[in-house]
């Protein structure tokens, strides 16, 4: 994992993003899984900035800076192309 995307880790921690979002089918339902939120045509890096700028009607806004946006993706990232296992059972 580069450093980029381990602070992503920590932040993806610090805010309990699991406590609503599933990453490799374990975490909360309330909000999208996102094992493979980078490499679905429906949604990828552009979407996910999007929701982690503004927040929608059930995600609140956690008022992001661009550095924390930036490493939130790179775990995304990191995470998507790990998940081959997880993509082939779907």
């Amino acid at each position: 994992m580069n450093p980029k995307a381990a602070l992503g880790k920590m932040t993806y921690q610090k805010y309990n993003c699991t406590a609503c979002h599933q990453l490799y089918g374990l975490g909360g339902y309330l909000g999208p899984e996102l094992t493979t939120v980078m490499s679905d045509p429906a949604r990828g890096e552009p979407f996910a900035r999007a929701i982690l700028k503004t927040g929608t009607r059930r995600m609140p806004d956690f008022k992001l800076g661009e550095e924390e946006t930036d490493d939130l993706v790179e775990f995304l990232k990191y995470v998507d192309l790990s998940a081959t296992t997880y993509k082939s059972n779907k």
